[in-house]
């Protein structure tokens, strides 16, 4: 548990210096800047949001849900915010150094994305609900599904003022590729994965106490 909450505190990292790369967000992060612009609230108090409501989509579509789920939706948003008040990293002024900073963070989240799912305490609730989606829309490979979704996400984000350029290509269409190639380097295959329910990690939990 405290692994999966390094990495995705880390993940939150990479995600921050996405944003300060300045040459546009990646999809998900147009919708929280968006929101966070539109309503007045910090950036991780809008990711909270669309997680839990992502999440509770996930419990209805009763897709088996992780404890990792949750740590996830408050987790990473928080992460940026800590790194926002630090100030740690300027915003980019030249579109070639936003590109290296882009590619840089999307490389961060790739790694701990890594570190994150050999916790196996399940996958993100984005995730687990395009999973969801490709079990009930078969007809269209996981692949469109995922272009669907993100471009509906960046168009809700674009509307609300979320910032839109090409980071966000970037975003979409490098993430897998960086992400692949990330696991290859380090010899994991995410298919091989048992991500535990909700209910076995904390029965894992209460079996370590009892023994400890």
């Amino acid at each position: 548990m405290i692994l999966a909450a390094v990495s995705l505190f880390i993940n939150g990292f990479g995600i921050y210096l996405t944003i300060q790369a300045n040459i546009g967000a990646s999809p998900w992060d147009v919708l929280h800047i968006g929101m966070s612009k539109s309503l007045g609230i910090l950036y991780g108090t809008a990711s909270i949001i669309v997680s839990l409501s992502i999440l509770a989509i996930d419990i209805s579509l009763r897709e088996p849900i992780g404890i990792a789920m949750f740590i996830d939706s408050i987790v990473v948003g928080k992460s940026v915010d800590f790194f926002n008040r630090i100030n740690l990293v300027p915003k980019c002024t030249s579109p070639v150094l936003g590109v290296a900073l882009m590619l840089l963070g999307l490389t961060i989240a790739a790694y701990t994305q890594y570190t994150y799912m050999t916790a196996s305490l399940g996958c993100g609730p984005r995730d687990t609900l395009l999973v969801a989606l490709s079990k009930r829309i078969k007809k269209v490979p996981i692949g469109g599904l995922s272009i669907a979704l993100l471009t509906t996400v960046t168009f809700i984000g674009w509307l609300l003022g979320g910032p839109v350029g090409i980071g966000t290509l970037i975003s979409a269409f490098a993430t897998g590729p960086i992400m692949q190639a990330a696991f290859k380097s380090v010899k994991f295959n995410a298919a091989e994965v048992h991500h535990q329910r909700i209910d076995e990690s904390f029965k894992t939990v209460f079996t370590h106490s009892h023994a400890a």
